[in-house]
């Protein structure tokens, strides 16, 4: 071989090098863009059902006054009232309560439990010597949740000590 023919091979062994290092690095480029991309749709997903959850619970809170209004609606009903309105009444308070079951709505379990500020709110106490200190006596107003977020708190009064 030639000097002038090695030289031309080296040359070209080098440059070939160079774009080994710069396809290898192109490469490594495309592989962190297509983790950020994923990373990204990912984020966005989340941030949509995140903003489709808060969208529920802004309607939910809306709507809770008047499942109250018509809980109270039924348990005040006057005596002598037409079965048949009553059975009515019933029946489209138990489709809403379905309905929003279906969307993740559970009643905040109150009475009998431990006080806990995440999900009740107490607003007194009661004496007692039958439950333990702190537990939940007595519910004044439904708490839900929608699937795992507190949208409304229970009011609830908790039991202390007599004498205490």
């Amino acid at each position: 071989m030639t000097t002038s023919l090695k030289g031309r091979i080296e040359n070209l062994e080098q440059e070939v090098q160079r774009l080994q290092g710069e396809a290898d690095e192109a490469s490594n480029r495309y592989v962190r863009l297509a983790a950020d991309f994923e990373n990204y749709k990912k984020r966005a997903r989340q941030e949509q059902a995140d903003t489709i959850q808060f969208a529920n619970a802004e309607l939910l809170t809306r709507l809770l006054p008047v499942l109250d209004n018509f809980h109270r609606l039924l348990e005040t009903a006057p005596a002598g009232v037409d079965e048949s309105w009553l059975k009515g009444a019933r029946l489209t308070l138990q489709q809403l309560e379905d309905v929003l079951d279906a969307l993740g709505v559970k009643e905040i379990d109150a009475v009998g439990q431990p006080f806990d500020p995440s999900m009740h709110e107490a607003i007194g106490h009661e004496d007692s010597d039958e439950h333990p200190e702190n537990t939940v006596v007595a519910e004044l107003r439904k708490g839900y949740r929608l699937n795992d977020r507190v949208v409304r708190p229970a009011l609830v009064r908790v039991a202390r000590p007599v004498g205490g």
